[in-house]
């Protein structure tokens, strides 16, 4: 145990006694070291937590590629039997295309859920195996389905549709949307040649 006599002012009590032992000197940093982590820790899951929020990629908020791959699945399989665009299609390239080349419908599933973790900002990168003028190159994979732009149109719908079965959030929804949107120019490019 420690005393300490300190001189004060004139008009204070001149001896001042302070009793000090070595537990109580420790238990008082312990305290003053434990209440200034708890204050960073907090501040850091609060920065944490706020960050982790407003950086995750679609990618991420859409679950993954785990996640991705069931809704291209699914999405597939709707496309091939929807009136407008599959089997039943109008237009005689996507009639075709979703009766007699159905063995090559796995890999046009895998090279989907490539495209959407790519677009969506997922650590996967898809390659076009037709290269076009865009990164992405969809107008050649598309050119000679002579896809209408309300064919378009009913493939997005069909997306919509499937992302709902899915009750995937709504701006979840809409930036998935929009990405697809963004490539109808490509896709419906061979749609006038004759």
């Amino acid at each position: 145990m420690y005393t300490q006599t300190k001189a004060m002012e004139p008009d204070v009590v001149q001896g001042f006694s302070i009793s000090l032992t070595r537990r109580n000197v420790v238990a008082g940093l312990a305290l003053i070291a434990g209440s200034a982590a708890a204050l960073v820790a907090a501040g850091n899951a609060d920065a944490q937590s706020k960050q982790s929020v407003s950086e995750k990629s679609l990618y991420e908020r859409l679950g993954g590629v785990f996640a991705i791959a069931a809704v291209v699945d699914h999405f597939s399989d709707a496309v091939v039997k929807n009136p407008i665009v599959g089997q039943k299609s109008k237009n005689p390239q996507l009639r075709k295309w979703h009766t007699k080349n159905l063995e090559r419908l796995p890999g046009l599933k895998f090279m989907r859920t490539l495209w959407v973790c790519d677009i969506s900002g997922g650590p996967f990168k898809f390659s076009a195996t037709k290269p076009g003028t865009t990164p992405l190159g969809l107008e050649e994979a598309h050119r000679d389905l002579r896809i209408s732009p309300s064919e378009f149109d009913e493939v997005a719908a069909e997306l919509g549709r499937t992302l709902d079965f899915f009750k995937i959030p709504k701006r979840e929804k809409a930036e998935v949307l929009a990405a697809f949107a963004a490539h109808k120019n490509e896709v419906t490019a061979g749609y006038n040649r004759g």
